[in-house]
Parts: C-alpha cells; sequence; structure tokens
C-alpha cells in the first residue's frame, strides 16, 4: 500500500525529524510513505485567509490521484481508536485501495475544496496540537496500525 502525507511546512525541530523518520524506517516493511511538504502560509491581512487557503488547498489536490482515498485531518472528524484505525486501514487494503492521502490542515485550517474531497474526516483528539506533532502522531499511529493488522507486538 501507498501511503502519502500532505502537510504544510517543514519541520524544523531536531527531536520532531528525528521522531518521524524512526517512525518512517519502521514502516518500510508494511507501506511505501511519501511525505509532500507544501509551503507553509502566513497570512499578514485576515481579509485575505479565505483566498490564500483556497490557494493552498489548490497545491494540495494537485498532490492527489482522483483514485486516491482521502482522510483529512480535521477537528470536527471522526475519531477512532487505534484498534479501530487499523481496522478502516484494513478495510480499504481489503478493497483495494492502493494509495491513502492523508492531509494535514495549516493553522489557519484547510480550504473547503480539500474537505470536501476527503473521503473520511479524522480528528486525532478533542485537544489542539501543533501541526508538526499531529504529523509526528499520525505517522506513528500508522505504524501502530500496520502492527496491530500483522498481530505483531507493539501495541498493548
Amino acid at each position: 500500500m501507498k501511503i502519502k502525507i500532505i502537510a504544510p511546512g517543514k519541520i524544523k525541530e531536531k527531536f520532531l525529524k528525528e521522531g518521524i523518520d524512526e517512525f518512517l524506517k519502521r514502516l518500510r516493511p508494511y507501506a511505501s510513505v511519501e511525505i509532500i511538504e507544501i509551503p507553509a502560509i502566513e497570512i499578514k491581512d485576515e481579509n485575505l485567509t479565505e483566498k490564500i487557503l483556497e490557494q493552498e488547498g489548490e497545491k494540495i489536490l494537485s498532490h492527489i490521484k482522483p483514485q486516491s482515498y482521502v482522510i483529512t485531518l480535521e477537528i470536527k472528524g471522526k475519531m477512532f481508536s487505534s484498534e479501530e484505525f487499523a481496522q478502516k486501514i484494513e478495510e480499504l487494503a481489503n478493497d483495494g485501495v492502493s494509495e491513502i492521502v492523508f492531509v494535514i490542515g495549516s493553522s489557519y485550517g484547510l480550504s473547503p475544496i480539500v474537505s470536501m474531497r476527503a473521503n473520511l474526516k479524522l480528528s486525532m483528539s478533542k485537544m489542539t496540537f501543533l501541526h508538526q506533532f499531529a504529523r509526528l502522531i499520525l505517522i506513528e499511529q500508522i505504524y501502530r496500525a500496520f502492527k496491530i493488522i500483522k498481530g505483531e507486538t507493539y501495541h498493548k
């Protein structure tokens, strides 16, 4: 299975880079994972937020194939336990989905055009996380899901 993660900005903090790299390495036996970093946006005029989010949304959508299964990370999305998340990934694989694309929005949120493209809207928590942390947590949960699917010891 191929997994893409589309996220704004580059990870600057060394400890986060190391954590992400570690889980990407662990994921190699289970899936091909690609991280696409789109330029982070800085909105200096709040009147332009909607227009800039639309431009960002078009950049995001340019990396998504029509047949890809898209999961957006959204505050009002559906929450899953780790087991339920693993079950969802397994269902998608069994249904013949060859590519899952996860989209993490910027601190301004997601463009409505990206949200409408989503096959599933996922909430990681009722809490708010830095977007860089969300990337690490997501990658760890994807790894955990594959370990659960394979019945391997990691998840307890």
